[in-house]
Formats: C-alpha cells, sequence, structure tokens
C-alpha cells in the first residue's frame, strides 16, 4: 500500500509544493497499478455424487435456487432422472420402464424429462409433489421432454402418427404439435415465462434451421454466414437462443441469437469446434469446446470472452470439467466432468467473491495530495 510520508517534507518553499503535487501524482499511479483489478469470476467446484450404488452422473438444468437435476447410474446399472436439492441427491424413479433422464427444472422445482414406460418406450415426464406423471405423445411411440417455464409449460418433440419427430408444447393438460418450417422434423429445447417457444426444424430443403414461436408464428433464426445449419439447444428471458451452426468452412460453432442477428462465439484458444447448451437472462453461455490439448472442455461465454471454466477453479481441484450445461442468474453452472476419482461426475459451480478495484482507496491518496499541497501553499 502506498503512503505518504509527509514529516519528510518542508513545507515553506514553492519548490517543495511542487515535489509534493509531483508524488501524489505518482502514488495514485501507483495505486491504480497494484490496486486489485477486477476478473472474470472464480469458482468452487462441488461433486454432487451419485445415486446409491451408481458411479456416473450427468447434471442437465439447474434453477435459481440451486436445485440440480439430470440423472446417475444406479446400484442395478439402469440410469434414473435425479434431483439435487439441499446437499441430497433424490431418485425420481421411473414411468415403470428400467431407465429416467431429466433435463430441466423450473423455479418451484417442477422437473420434466424422459422415462421408459412399461411397455420399454421413452416418454416425456412432469415431476411435481413427488409423482412423475406421463404427458403421453403425438400419437407415436415415443416423446422427450426439455425445459418448462414457471408456469408448468414443457416443451420438447414426439413421435407423430406418421412417424416424423415434431416439436410440443404442452399446456393446460394437452399436447400441442407446433409442426416444423416446411420440412419432416422439428425438436422443442427451450421455453421462458412468456411462453415463447425455442426449437430446431426441417426446412422445405430439409436444412436444419432453429426458430422461435410466440404462440402464433414461427420465426426462423436463419445461419452464419456462409453455414448450412443450426441447432438451438436452450434460451432465456429475453428471447435469446444459443446452439451450434455450421461456419462457412464447414466447422462447427456455438452460437448466439439475440436482437435478430446470429452471432459465431468462436472457439477456445487452439480449437476449432464450439456447442452451446445454456443460457442465462444475463447473457451468459455456458457449453463445450475443444482446444489443441483436449476433446472438449467446459467453458463459460461472458462479456464477449470464451474461457475454459477450468482454468477458472482451483488448480488443486483434481476436476477435469468436460461439459457445462445450464447456467442460472446468480452465475451457478452445472454439467459434468471427470472427478479427482476418475469418474464421470455431475458438477455444480458456485462463483467465489470477485475482487473490485479500489476506489475510496484512491480517493483517498489523491484528496492527501491535493490537501497536503494546499496545506504548502498557505505557508508560502
Amino acid at each position: 500500500m502506498v503512503r505518504f510520508k509527509t514529516h519528510m517534507f518542508r513545507e515553506n518553499t514553492g519548490r517543495n509544493a511542487t515535489l509534493v503535487t509531483a508524488l501524489a501524482a505518482g502514488a495514485i499511479a501507483a495505486a491504480l497499478a497494484t490496486a486489485p483489478v477486477a476478473h472474470a469470476a472464480e469458482y468452487n467446484v462441488t461433486g454432487l455424487g451419485f445415486l446409491s450404488g451408481g458411479s456416473n452422473s450427468r447434471a442437465a438444468g439447474i434453477n435459481a435456487s440451486g436445485q440440480v437435476v439430470g440423472y446417475s447410474d444406479t446400484s442395478s446399472g439402469a440410469t434414473h432422472a435425479f434431483l439435487y436439492s439441499g446437499g441430497t441427491m433424490q431418485d425420481l424413479g421411473t414411468l415403470g420402464g428400467s431407465a429416467s433422464f431429466a433435463e430441466g427444472i423450473n423455479a418451484s422445482g417442477q422437473v420434466v424429462g424422459y422415462s421408459d414406460t412399461s411397455a420399454g418406450d421413452p416418454h416425456a415426464f412432469l415431476y411435481g409433489a413427488g409423482a412423475m406423471q406421463d404427458l403421453g405423445t403425438l400419437g407415436g411411440p415415443y416423446s422427450y421432454a426439455s425445459a418448462i417455464n414457471a408456469s408448468g409449460q414443457v416443451v420438447g418433440y414426439s413421435d407423430t402418427s406418421a412417424g416424423n419427430p415434431h416439436a410440443f408444447l404442452f399446456s393446460a393438460g394437452a399436447m400441442q404439435d407446433l409442426g416444423t418450417l416446411g420440412g419432416p422434423y422439428s425438436y422443442g429445447v427451450g421455453i421462458n415465462d412468456s411462453g415463447q417457444v425455442a426449437a430446431s426444424a426441417a426446412t422445405s430443403s430439409n436444412a436444419a434451421h432453429s426458430f422461435l414461436y410466440n404462440g402464433v408464428t414461427k420465426q426462423d433464426l436463419g445461419t452464419l454466414p456462409g453455414g448450412s445449419y443450426t441447432t438451438a439447444y436452450a434460451m432465456n428471458a429475453s428471447g435469446q437462443v444459443v446452439g451450434n451452426a455450421s461456419t462457412s468452412s464447414g466447422a462447427t460453432h456455438a452460437f448466439l441469437y439475440s436482437g435478430g442477428a446470429i452471432q459465431d462465439l468462436g472457439t477456445l484458444v487452439g480449437g476449432s469446434l464450439s456447442f452451446a447448451y445454456g443460457i442465462n437472462d444475463s447473457g451468459q453461455v455456458v457449453g463445450n469446446a475443444n482446444t489443441g490439448s483436449s476433446g472438449g472442455d467446459a467453458y463459460l461465454y461472458s462479456g464477449g470472452v470464451m474461457q475454459d471454466l477450468n482454468s477458472l477453479i482451483p488448480a488443486a481441484s483434481g476436476w477435469a470439467l468436460t461439459q457445462a450445461t445450464a447456467i442460472n442468474n446468480l452465475g451457478d453452472i452445472v454439467g459434468y466432468g471427470t472427478d479427482p476419482q476418475g469418474n464421470t461426475e455431475a458438477f455444480l459451480l458456485t462463483p467465489t467473491a470477485v475482487p473490485e478495484p479500489a476506489p475510496l482507496a484512491l480517493m483517498a491518496i489523491a484528496g492527501a495530495g491535493i490537501l497536503l499541497l494546499r496545506k504548502r501553499r498557505s505557508r508560502a
């Protein structure tokens, strides 16, 4: 810390007053150079563990309360959906079959995903109040739920009687077919509290494009310049959409659609591929991208910069974060990676305190310099 040693200066010459001014300016500059500077948030990493007897888990969604959903293997080797809340991982069971997978959770703790039925077909489910509800299908044998909003509206996709998967909106006990962009298929992936739906679909030329559905019309989000496809994965309250898209070179990059424009989020240093899976209301994006030395690392895209999350956790944690799947408005991030024991495990990242500049200290230094100068002049 810079300190003024005022007793070292004489008080009766203009030359010394000038010296004080210079020293004050120098001290301020030194303080600016050495003061803590705000940087990207660092994170504590928590392994969420496994369901009883399991050794493999993955997190898929998180709500504002920090409740996490995903799936884990069990002692029987089957995979079951879980809800992690208050430090405990709860098995959500199935719809009568052997497997289930949780994909999304809302502020009330309602969970959506899909589960095998007793007939062996995967069906979309809504879990709430301790019970798992089968949401049915659009006429075909299977359905999958992807996301749920605060009102309990659910989006996903289902096989139709014609045998093609179509995006659906489940609301007020009914499953609505959202159609396509002129092609044979579509997939619902996100819904916000305004009821906007994000989805991907085939166009009439059978190209894969993403779209926004506002309850009446579907808006094609287009592609990156020179690219041929986009695949949406998530959206936020303001209708921003993220996913992955082809570039003019044919590479796959994460994209952000915002304000009518689609933006290439680039890659991690040394990498060529990136995928976006989650976005919060501040526009922070998480996903997975490769680097020159890894097949894929979890990342955070914030403030125009993509950062490897492995560089933002304690170096001695023993974790290798592979994929980030969701981020809430507090900046908590979930996903999965390799834990210190070498298992694939669901993780929760929580931001630590971010050092900020010390403006009050700088103001105090500047003020001291000014007062000292005035004192010298008044005695000259």
